[in-house]
C-alpha cells in the first residue's frame, strides 16, 4: 500500500510543479496547437502550448521508479517493503506502452507544429508506429516468464478474469499470432478512443484519472486475493498484481497533477503525446490484469465518444445525413449551446458512473454473484 501511494504522490507532485516550467519552454520555442477550421469556437486556443502529455509520461516514470528506490532503505528500517514490490516485467511493459505510443504521439504533434497544420502524421505512419510498439509489447507479455513459468499475459480472452475462450485453441504458434492481433485491436482502440476524447479542456485527463484509479483498486484487490496469497477457486492468477497497482497509480497521479493546468481555461494541451500514450497504457493494464473486456465498461466514456464518430461516418455514407451537428459528440453539444465547462463536468459524471459500474461488476464476480 505504501509503494502505491508513494508512486502516485510523487508523480502528482512532479506533474503539478513541472508543468509550468514545461509551458514556459514550449512558449519560448513556439510549440503551439493548431485547431480544425470547422471548430471556429475553438480558434482562441490556437497557439496554446501542445505536447503536455510528455509531463504526464515523465512524472509517471519518475514516480514509479522513485517509489521503488525510496522503499529499499525504508524497508530496511521499518519493514515497509513487500516481497512482491521489486520492479516487475508487467509494470515495465505498461511503461513501455506509455512511452512507445507517447513517442508516436510526439511525432504527430511535432509534425503539426512544424508544418503548421491541424493534421500530423498520416494514418499509415501512425498505424505503423502503433503496430510496432504493440507487437513488441504483445510478444514480451506472452514469452517472458518468471521462475514459475508464468507470463504477464494470457492467450485467453478475459472479462473480469480469463474466460474459456483461449486463442491458443489451434496451437501455440497460431494462438500467439491471434494474441498479437487481439492486443493490437485493444491498444489501437483504447489509444484512439482517448485521442478522440481529448477535445475539450480537462476532459480526457480527468476521465483517465478515474479509470487508472479503478485499475489501481483492481490490481490491489487481485494482489490481496491472489492465488499465491489466498489459494482457492475465486483467487486471481495475475502476475505482478501489486506492481501493476503501483504503475497505475503513478500514471493516475501524473494525470491528476497535469489536470490542474489543463482544466478550463487550459494553459497547456495534452496533445497526441498524452492521449495516445494514456489509451495504450489503459489497454496494457486491461491485458495484464486479465480484464480486457471490462475496459469497455470502465472506459465507457471513451467508448461512447468513439461510437459517436463511427455513427456519424456510417450515417453520412449510408443515408447522406448526419446524426450529430459535428462529431465527436462533445463538440455537438458545444454547437447546441452548452458551455465547455458544463460538457466536461457532465461527461466526467458519465465517466464516474462507468467506472463505478465496472468496479461493481468486478466485485460482484468475486462475491460469486455473476
Amino acid at each position: 500500500m505504501v509503494n502505491v501511494m508513494l508512486a502516485g504522490g510523487i508523480s502528482m507532485a512532479l506533474a503539478l510543479l513541472c508543468t509550468p516550467l514545461f509551458i514556459k519552454l514550449l512558449v519560448r520555442r513556439q510549440y503551439g496547437q493548431y485547431i480544425r477550421d470547422d471548430l471556429t469556437h475553438h480558434h482562441y486556443k490556437r497557439g496554446k502550448p501542445n505536447m503536455g502529455g510528455a509531463v504526464i509520461i515523465g512524472a509517471a516514470i519518475v514516480g514509479y521508479f522513485a517509489s521503488h528506490a525510496l522503499l529499499v532503505p525504508l524497508g530496511a528500517i521499518g519493514a515497509l517493503e513487500s516481497p512482491n514490490s521489486p520492479i516487475s516485467v508487467s509494470a515495465l511493459l505498461v511503461l513501455f506502452l506509455l512511452v512507445g505510443l507517447g513517442v508516436v504521439g510526439f511525432l504527430d504533434d511535432y509534425t503539426k507544429i512544424r508544418k503548421e497544420r491541424s493534421l500530423g502524421l498520416t494514418s499509415k505512419q501512425k498505424l505503423a508506429g502503433q503496430t510496432l510498439v504493440t507487437v513488441v509489447f504483445a510478444l514480451a507479455a506472452l514469452l517472458v516468464t518468471d521462475d514459475q513459468g508464468r507470463s504477464p499475459a494470457s492467450t485467453s480472452v478475459s472479462f473480469i478474469r480469463d474466460t474459456a475462450l483461449d486463442l491458443a485453441f489451434a496451437g501455440p504458434v497460431l494462438g500467439g499470432i491471434l494474441f498479437v492481433v487481439w492486443a493490437s485491436v485493444l491498444i489501437a482502440g483504447a489509444s484512439n478512443g482517448v485521442n478522440i476524447t481529448d477535445g475539450l479542456d480537462g476532459l480526457a485527463p480527468g476521465a483517465s484519472v478515474m479509470v487508472f484509479g479503478a485499475y489501481t483498486m483492481i490490481s490491489m484487490w487481485q494482489y490481496n486475493q491472489g492465488c499465491d496469497v489466498v489459494a482457492g477457486p475465486g483467487c486471481y492468477d495475475v502476475r505482478d498484481a501489486l506492481d501493476l497497482a503501483v504503475v497505475s497509480c503513478a500514471i493516475a497521479g501524473g494525470c491528476f497533477g497535469f489536470l490542474w493546468w489543463n482544466a478550463s481555461p487550459a494553459q497547456i494541451i495534452m496533445g497526441d503525446t498524452g492521449s495516445l500514450s494514456l489509451g495504450a497504457a489503459l489497454a496494457g493494464m486491461a491485458i495484464l490484469t486479465r480484464t480486457e473486456l471490462l475496459l469497455v465498461v470502465l472506459g465507457g466514456l471513451f467508448v461512447m465518444i468513439t461510437a459517436s464518430v463511427i455513427i456519424q461516418v456510417l450515417s453520412f455514407k449510408l443515408r447522406g445525413k448526419r446524426v450529430f451537428r459535428i462529431a465527436p459528440v462533445h463538440h455537438h453539444f458545444e454547437m447546441v449551446g452548452w458551455s465547455e465547462v458544463t460538457i466536461v463536468a457532465r461527461f466526467w459524471i458519465i465517466a464516474g458512473i462507468c467506472v463505478a459500474a465496472g468496479l461493481g461488476l468486478f466485485y460482484a464476480d468475486w462475491l460469486g454473484d455473476l
